[in-house]
C-alpha cells in the first residue's frame, strides 16, 4: 500500500470518537447503542475499504472527515430502522399485484380493526361458553353462508389448502388429476410436488390439451381415493381442446365412491361478467355441482387476506381440521379477522364494489380512469417542469394468476425525463419516499391510473418533482 493511502487511513476517525459527535448522542436518545455503534463501525469499514480499492485516487482527504461518515452512518441507521414492508404506490395498472401484496384491504376493514388489534381479541373463545373453541369457527358463519358449503375451514394459504386436503383425504391411496391441469403458479407451487409432500400417489390422465371422462374411468382403482380438478389459474391452453365438467367428475365420484376435490385458486364468489370480463367459475357452483371439497384463495378475488379457504361437506371438513397440518397451517388473528369482515361485504354487491378496492377497481369507469390520467399528467407537469407527462389509454390486468389473458382497457401517463432512461426513472421513483411502482413499455416510464386513487395524484407528482435532475 502506498503512503498516501496509509496516511488517510491514519485520518479514519474512531468509533470512540465519533460517539461523542453531537449527531451521534441524538441517535443515541433513540436507538440502542449497540445499533448506532454497529452503524459508525461499518460507515468507517466502507470508507476504509473504499481507500484500500481507490486505484485512481478518487478518494481523498476531504472524505475520510468525521462528517462524511457521520452521513453514511445516519443513512445506515434510517434503513435498519425503517420498516421493510412498508406502503406503496401501485401504478403497475396489475390489480392483484403479488409482489404489493396481491389484494388491498378495505379500509373499512383495517380501521375496524386497528383498535380492537391493541388488546384481546377472541380469536378461538366462545363468548357464550366462556370456553376455548376451533378458530376457524369465528369465519365459518360467513363462508358456509356465501358458497352454500356445510361447513368450512381456513388455513395459510391455498397451497397450503391443497397440501391438507390431499393429505387429510387421500394418503397413501392415488388422486386423478388430468395432464392439463399440472399446474405451476408462482413461488414454485407445483401441483406434483404438493401431491407427492401430501403423501397421496398422483395419477394422470388424459393429455395436455383434451381430457375426457373415459380417461377419468379408466383410471379409476380400488386404490383411488380422489378426484381432484385444478382450475389452469395462470395460463390457458386453447384451440382443439376438451376438459371434463366438474358435475361430471361429481357423478363419477358418487358411482364410485370417490371424494372430488375443486381447487379453484382465484376463489369468485360473484361473477366477474358485470365488470365486462369472462366468467370465472364461483365457489358457489363448485358447491352446487356436488364438489365434496373446494378450495380457494382469500387474497385474490376476495380481495381479504392471504388465506386458503377450504368449503365442502362437514364429514370431509373436519377430517381436514382433525389432520395433523391444521396446526402448522392455520391461520393467525389479523388474517381471520381480515377474512371475515371482508366476506361480509358480499352479502350487499354495491357495498362490496364501493368498500373492496379490487372491485372498485374492476368497476372504475374509462371517462373516471381518463380524467384521473390528465390529471396526474397535468399535476406532473406543474410540479416537474423537466418531465414529459402525457395521458393516453392502454390496458392492464388483473394478476395474480386471474384471467391471465384478459386485458383491462385502462389510461396511462406516460412519463419521460431528458436524458433519463426509463430503468433509471423506474428505480428513482420506486426508492423514493412516496414509493412508486410502475412499469415500463416502449423504453417509457407507464403510471397506470387503474390501480391508483384520485388521493395519490400529488405524492405521485410530488415523487417526480423529486427524482428529475
Amino acid at each position: 500500500m502506498n503512503d498516501p493511502k496509509k496516511d488517510l487511513l491514519r485520518k479514519l476517525p474512531s468509533v470512540s470518537a465519533l460517539l461523542k459527535a453531537d449527531t451521534a448522542i441524538e441517535w443515541l436518545a433513540e436507538h440502542p447503542r449497540g445499533l448506532v455503534t454497529n452503524c459508525l463501525r461499518d460507515a468507517s469499514d466502507e470508507l476504509r475499504r473504499q481507500i484500500v480499492d481507490d486505484s485512481a485516487g478518487r478518494c481523498g482527504a476531504a472524505h475520510v472527515t468525521a462528517d462524511f461518515v457521520l452521513r453514511r452512518a445516519g443513512d445506515l441507521l434510517g434503513q435498519r430502522t425503517s420498516p421493510h414492508i412498508r406502503g406503496a404506490i401501485n401504478a403497475t395498472g396489475i390489480i392483484l399485484h403479488t409482489a404489493l401484496g396481491r389484494a388491498v384491504l378495505p379500509g373499512r376493514v383495517v380501521d375496524s380493526m386497528v383498535e380492537e388489534l391493541k388488546g384481546c381479541v377472541t380469536l378461538a373463545a366462545d363468548r357464550q361458553t366462556g370456553r376455548r373453541s376451533e378458530r376457524d369457527n369465528r369465519v365459518e358463519y360467513i363462508l358456509t353462508e356465501l358458497t352454500g358449503a356445510e361447513a368450512a375451514t381456513v388455513v395459510n394459504n391455498n397451497a397450503g389448502a391443497t397440501m391438507i386436503a390431499l393429505a387429510a383425504l387421500g394418503a397413501g391411496r392415488e388422486v386423478i388429476v388430468s395432464r392439463g391441469q399440472l399446474i405451476e403458479i408462482g413461488g414454485a407451487f407445483r401441483l406434483p410436488d404438493v401431491m407427492a409432500q401430501s403423501g397421496c400417489r398422483m395419477v394422470e390422465v388424459g393429455t395436455t390439451n383434451r381430457t375426457h371422462l373415459r380417461d377419468y374411468e379408466r383410471a379409476v382403482t380400488d386404490d383411488t381415493a380422489i378426484l381432484f380438478r385444478a382450475h389452469p389459474s395462470n395460463y390457458r391452453v386453447v384451440g382443439f381442446t376438451k376438459s371434463v365438467e366438474l358435475d361430471e367428475l361429481v357423478k363419477l365420484g358418487r358411482e364410485k365412491n370417490l371424494t372430488v376435490v375443486d381447487d379453484l385458486g382465484a376463489g369468485a364468489l360473484i361473477g366477474l361478467e358485470r365488470f365486462g370480463l369472462p366468467h370465472e367459475p364461483t365457489m358457489q357452483e363448485s358447491v352446487a355441482a356436488g364438489a365434496d371439497v373446494v378450495l380457494a384463495s382469500g387474497d385474490k378475488l376476495m380481495g381479504a387476506s392471504q388465506a386458503g379457504i377450504i368449503v365442502g361437506r362437514r364429514e370431509c371438513i373436519e377430517r381436514i381440521r382433525k389432520h395433523p397440518l391444521a396446526r402448522a397451517l392455520r391461520a393467525d388473528k389479523m388474517c381471520l379477522m381480515a377474512l371475515e369482515r371482508t366476506l361480509q361485504l358480499f352479502r350487499d354487491p354495491e357495498l362490496l364494489i364501493r368498500e373492496n378496492p379490487t372491485y372498485r377497481m374492476l368497476a372504475t369507469t374509462q371517462e373516471t380512469l381518463q380524467a384521473r390520467a390528465e390529471a396526474l399528467a397535468t399535476a406532473i407537469a406543474a410540479a416537474a417542469p423537466n418531465a414529459v407527462a402525457a395521458a393516453e389509454p392502454g390496458v392492464g390486468y388483473l394478476g395474480s394468476g386471474s384471467l391471465p389473458m384478459e386485458q383491462l382497457p385502462t389510461f396511462l401517463v406516460a412519463l419521460t425525463l431528458a436524458d433519463v432512461k426509463a430503468q433509471e426513472l423506474a428505480h428513482r421513483l420506486r426508492t423514493d419516499e412516496a414509493c412508486v411502482f410502475t412499469r415500463i413499455e416502449n423504453d417509457q416510464v407507464m403510471l397506470d391510473v387503474r390501480t391508483m386513487t384520485d388521493e395519490q395524484i400529488a405524492p405521485v407528482a410530488a415523487a417526480v418533482a423529486r427524482v428529475a435532475p
